[in-house]
């Protein structure tokens, strides 16, 4: 091979690298914000910690002085190896381990370690073939359009299409064909080059076989995460979704957490949907935010006034599931085959930006607010223009997690509302699986009359109706700021209380 094809095969493998490093990061952030939730605060760290442990990896670079093609093609053959199986091993050992941060930021540091080490390793290589500026222009040109590369391939092709285990793979054997195609055009020779080979090889297979088998370690790790078989388990690019079925208990989790229980459900359901809609006689048009499993329309559809349900649920993977699944649509009442139903997958926050009428009635159904992104749907910016699309005379409910176990996370979205200059009337109900779970009535003005609930309800009376408005006094209101965009105060709330609850 003549000199300039060198040049170019290892100003490549800088592009190669790149995109093969920010990969590992983001496979790293996304599967810690699965498992742990709170998708900014794990990105956030695990962004630092990688880019502190590539500082390390470069500082380290200083003290080699020789061997220094050997070596790099050594921390190619490493980098393919960790980073490869970086979400496979991670996933196995979440079950398993109390205390996995450990375990999650040893492995970037290792990883980040490795590729700090490549860039400087692969600069004095190419120094005595390449100009120094042309060198150190086209090093890190690569170098960027290799991280450019890796942010648009992961989520738009990576994650829907292969998930996280056959990315991380997938690429660690590109970093091992790298190492083997380094060797080669290096002319690295003798017994060591020999081993090379064998070795890379040795790690192409283990990498494949584990691209093979991603579906069987994940389903293996989920088994063992939850009490019951997991019957259905999809990665979306915005959520893990995982159904499980056990003893006639069928349990939706997205992201690890639950989200309902088919025996209790119905509790849950019927105390979000009637407490308001029976108190709207007139109500026409009802808007559900969130609410994918079309367990709340079913609510709604009971009421017969009721002409027009337009459902905003962000993952059509969801929408989907339930609207096709038969033992999913048996629950649901096959609510989304409705003629008076009609689903929109867009971002709900994004969606009331744009003028769309008044509802008569509006479900906030929304995952509780572990992260900033779910936290950016129940500020006051939300709650604004939320108010735009209620008629004058209608009203809203919001899911708003337990006012015992989250007690300052209830009262702060309450706080949220009035603020937003909404009259609201908070509420609870237990919820086997879930506890005491709390609700929030909110309207422009106080709501009149007496509800009319439907027939064939399992739970909610008016005698329930009652005793939900009164709290005791360790659910009683406390003092809480209201969460504002810009400050995001019912995260820190949310995370708090449940940590304290939970014992975490």
């Amino acid at each position: 091979m003549n000199e300039r094809a060198t040049r170019l095969l290892l100003l490549a493998s800088v592009f190669v690298i790149a995109t093969c490093g920010l990969i590992y990061e983001l496979v790293a952030g996304t599967l810690a914000s699965y498992l742990l939730g709170d998708s900014v605060t794990q990105f956030s760290t695990v962004i630092g910690v990688y880019l502190f442990a590539m500082g390390v990896g470069s500082w380290l670079s200083g003290f080699v002085t020789r061997h220094e093609a050997r070596l790099f093609v050594q921390v190619q053959l490493l980098v393919g190896l960790v980073g490869g199986g970086s979400a496979a091993l991670l996933f196995a050992v979440f079950p398993h381990v109390d205390a996995f941060r450990p375990v999650l930021y040893g492995l970037i540091l290792t990883v980040g370690t490795l590729v700090g080490l490549e860039i400087p390793l692969l600069l004095r290589i190419l120094k005595d073939r390449i100009a120094f500026n042309d060198l150190v222009a086209k090093v890190f040109t690569f170098d960027y359009v290799g991280a450019l590369l890796a942010s648009l391939l992961f989520p738009l092709v990576l994650v829907p299409r292969l998930g996280l285990i056959r990315a991380s793979c997938l690429f660690g054997m590109l970093n091992v064909v790298v190492a083997l195609l380094s060797a080669r055009v290096l002319r690295l020779d003798g017994p060591w080059a020999a081993a090379t080979r064998w070795c890379g090889a040795l790690l192409l297979a283990l990498l494949g076989a584990g691209m093979a088998a991603s579906s069987h370690i994940l389903a293996w790790s989920e088994s063992q995460m939850y009490a019951d078989p997991v019957v259905h388990a999809v990665s979306t690019p915005y959520q893990r979704i995982v159904l499980t079925r056990g003893a006639g208990d069928l349990r939706l989790h997205l992201n690890g957490n639950l989200q309902f229980s088919s025996r209790d459900e119905y509790r849950y359901h019927e105390a979000l949907v009637h407490p308001g809609l029976s108190r709207l006689p007139d109500a026409r048009r009802v808007l559900v935010l969130g609410g994918g499993d079309g367990l709340a329309i079913r609510e709604v559809l009971r009421h017969p006034g009721v002409e027009q349900v337009t459902l905003v649920d962000l993952d059509p993977a969801m929408t989907r599931l339930f609207g096709s699944q038969p033992m999913l649509q048996g629950l649901n009442g096959d609510a989304f085959a409705s003629p008076k139903v009609s689903v929109v997958n867009e971002d709900a926050f994004a969606w009331l930006e744009q003028p769309r009428g008044t509802f008569d009635f509006v479900v906030v159904d929304f995952p509780d607010p572990t992260n900033f992104s779910l936290g950016k749907l129940y500020t006051t910016t939300f709650y604004r223009r939320l108010a735009r699309v209620i008629a004058p005379e209608g009203a809203c409910v919001v899911q708003c997690t337990s006012p015992w176990a989250a007690r300052r996370a209830f009262w702060c979205v309450d706080a949220t509302l009035r603020a937003a200059g909404f009259h609201t009337e908070p509420y609870h109900a237990y919820v086997p699986s879930f506890g005491e779970w709390g609700f929030i009535l909110a309207s422009a003005r106080p709501l009149a009359g007496s509800p009319r609930l439907p027939d064939g309800l399992r739970f909610v009376t008016g005698d329930t109706l009652r005793s939900m408005r009164e709290f005791p006094p360790d659910m009683a209101r406390v003092p809480t700021e209201p969460n504002q965009l810009n400050n995001q105060s019912l995260v820190r709330y949310f995370e708090e209380d449940w940590a304290r609850a939970t014992g975490r």
